[in-house]
């Protein structure tokens, strides 16, 4: 490293162990690839910065305000967008490091795939699929955000591979016509997508107990037996299940096996 600027060195010494460490079938720093050219950072890989572009942001900040599955709960204890974005981006790290794949580029995804989602919900999103006269797509709007709509209309010129994660992290919902979405080209973008069902499954099932719509009991007792009986339990389950389907990944992320019942 220089003695003057040692941090000029460090991105090239983390690319190297990149390089080093991770899989063969990860996505590497050194070849992220930018709609604009721009100079490289001395500290940081071009996918550490995507986060950190995206942690900054207004649209990533508006996330609080927006809650998941209850459109207006009394209490401190539910999640909104900004606790499940959080939650999302933590389980598809830990996945990531399992498979020995791109950390960095799964958290920078992670923290932007819902900045385009509606308030209110999946309510909203249909309320505003209503008055445009076409679905809404948030996955859409995410993207839409990261590339237009930050920096006063600038965008934040992010990567490839993390916005094509952002593109394509989504499902096609049953109350929308749509044509099903590709595949993202990186599997740590294909590692979001799993991971967000994993992590709304799970809270989901906390929220409708925690506001008496369904009790611990409702549950079926065989889904029980075989995913656990706590939140704790059955994320643990989904996570090393998703972790054991992959160990020998060969290009494409297979969600956890869920039971027939589910």
């Amino acid at each position: 490293m220089s003695v003057d600027q040692p941090h000029r060195s460090v991105r090239a010494w983390l690319e190297a162990r990149e390089r080093a460490t991770l899989s063969p079938l990860a996505a590497q720093s050194a070849d992220a690839e930018r709609d604009v050219l721009e100079e490289e950072s001395g500290a940081r890989t071009s996918f550490q910065r995507d986060r950190d572009r995206i942690l900054h942001t207004k649209a990533f900040r508006r996330l609080k305000h927006k809650t998941q599955v209850f459109v207006a709960p009394e209490g401190d204890h539910y999640p909104t967008r900004l606790t499940h974005t959080l939650e999302v981006t933590q389980i598809a790290r830990t996945v990531a490091r399992a498979l020995r794949l791109n950390e960095d580029l799964v958290e920078a995804i992670g923290l932007g795939h819902d900045l385009g989602h509606a308030p209110f919900g999946h309510s909203g999103e249909s309320a505003l699929s209503h008055a445009l006269g076409r679905p809404f797509r948030h996955n859409e709007q995410s993207l839409r955000v990261v590339e237009v709509l930050e920096r006063n209309g600038a965008g934040l010129n992010l990567t490839t591979a993390v916005r094509d994660g952002i593109a394509l992290h989504s499902k096609v919902r049953k109350d929308i016509t749509a044509t099903a979405w590709g595949t993202a080209m990186t599997l740590e973008g294909q590692i979001i997508k799993v991971t967000d069902s994993v992590a709304y499954i799970n809270h989901d099932i906390d929220d409708a107990i925690r506001a008496g719509v369904i009790a611990a009991c409702d549950l079926p007792s065989d889904v029980i037996a075989v995913m656990g009986q706590t939140h704790g339990q059955r994320l643990d389950t989904m996570v090393n299940d998703l972790i054991d389907s992959n160990w020998w990944a060969s290009g494409e992320v297979e969600s956890p096996a869920m039971p027939r019942s589910v």
